[in-house]
């Protein structure tokens, strides 16, 4: 597989490959590796909770309402 880089991003990787004396490649592959781990962490974390949506174990929250009451409860902290 072959991956192309912005000059700027290829330019890092070099550094960072010089700095710490390990391969480019084994660099990219390690960011690869744990950016598609949390991925899929992120995934499975959605798809339970829209799970739980859907299920009616979790109750939907108007976010306009939600937001109100973050604001009046600021307010409220403030004046105390």
């Amino acid at each position: 597989m072959e991956v192309n880089l912005r000059p700027e991003i290829e330019s890092r990787l070099r550094d960072l490959a010089q700095q710490t004396g390990r391969p480019a490649g084994d660099l990219i592959e390690d960011a690869m590796a744990g950016y598609l781990r949390e991925l899929g962490e992120t995934r499975e974390m959605l798809d339970r909770r829209y799970d739980d949506l859907k299920s009616g174990r979790t109750a939907q929250l108007d976010g306009e309402k939600a937001f109100e009451e973050l604001r009046q409860s600021r307010k409220r902290r403030s004046r105390s």
